[in-house]
């Protein structure tokens, strides 16, 4: 009797199909040890031992893989299987990577709180028609420009050599309106070109400006937030669907959850990292109420202008203004 169990159970197992390991690998321009770099391994971590090592994560960071587009074209021919990008870089997928990211969009992190609530929902959906899964948005900072010479003035700005990320549509749309023709270059060149004078004026994330070593090459920044920089995580739909549902579950779970743990640790390496530039002598400069006007109106323009050029969605571009402006007039001191 024994030996029948025995036998029955060895051919139940053959007739079982058994569920092989699948390997994950991910490329980021992000540098290791960047908070997003933690947090992704950290779900990544979750993921593999939640799953009995079905799924395996490996990470190329630093830009290892790459170009944003080099990576893309990556994950098209199967080589890896999925990325973690700002909204700039991943605009290759979905050009509405960038609603966030228009200039001068939000004044606040907490409108941008309000805004995601309505609105990742809308671009989980269109990644997902672009063939790519995302596993996490995240909350980057706001990027401030940054300057090897002082910026004072909107003149002083159009005077100036300014980069912008390689296909960042918002961002060269928004200088151009402004009288200011920018020089596009991929994210890795950007130090290289601070050294050799190409470029000499900058916008990033406080903590990123260090963690890319772009400080030691900056002296000045203007004190007002730009544009929100956001990241996002993904893998290739067809990759994601081919996993087990409930493993899906888990990466989607454990992603979303290292998801909000890291837009605090954005939050406070941000804090932190304005605090140690302005140690090491980083000026922060004050522009005039009039000049922030003026380039709050040209935000409002590129906004206009990338809406009619159909890089923004204008019905999407039309929620978002409509979420915003609630949420302020709810916000709005109420009179006595």
């Amino acid at each position: 009797m024994t030996r029948l169990v025995l036998i029955g159970a060895l051919l139940l197992g053959l007739l079982v199909p058994r569920v092989e390991a699948r390997d994950i690998k991910i490329a980021t321009l992000a540098p290791d040890g960047s908070a997003w770099m933690v947090a992704m391994r950290e779900a990544a971590e979750k993921v593999e031992q939640g799953s009995e090592g079905r799924l395996r994560f490996k990470f190329y960071p630093a830009g290892v893989m790459g170009s944003d587009a080099t990576v893309l074209r990556k994950i098209r021919l199967g080589q890896l299987q999925g990325a973690a990008l700002t909204g700039s870089e991943a605009s290759l997928v979905e050009s509405n990577a960038g609603i966030y990211s228009l200039p001068f969009l939000l004044r606040d992190e907490a409108e941008l709180e309000v805004l995601r609530k309505q609105i990742d929902p809308r671009l989980v959906e269109r990644f997902a028609a672009a063939g790519m899964q995302l596993l996490s948005i995240n909350n980057v900072g706001f990027a401030y420009l940054m300057s090897t010479q002082p910026i004072r003035s909107s003149d002083d700005l159009r005077g100036a050599k300014v980069w912008v990320p390689q296909n960042d549509r918002i961002a060269e749309v928004t200088f151009r309106s402004g009288g200011v023709s920018p020089t596009s270059l991929p994210l890795g060149d950007v130090f290289t070109s601070l050294q050799t004078g190409l470029v000499d004026t900058v916008a990033n994330t406080w903590s990123g400006a260090i963690g890319l070593q772009w400080h030691t090459r900056l002296k000045y920044a203007v004190d007002l937030p730009l544009t929100m920089v956001m990241g996002f995580v993904m893998i290739d739909g067809k990759v994601f669907e081919r996993i087990d549902a409930a493993d899906r579950e888990l990466m989607l779970r454990s992603f979303a959850e290292a998801s909000q743990q890291t837009d605090e640790r954005f939050r406070k390496d941000n804090v932190g990292a304005q605090a140690a530039l302005l140690r090491q002598g980083l000026q922060l400069l004050t522009i005039s109420e009039d000049d922030a006007m003026h380039w709050r109106a040209i935000g409002a323009q590129a906004a206009a202008e990338l809406s009619r050029a159909g890089t923004v969605d204008p019905a999407l571009l039309a929620e978002v203004e409509a979420v915003l402006a609630q949420h302020r007039g709810d916000a709005a001191p109420k009179a006595d």
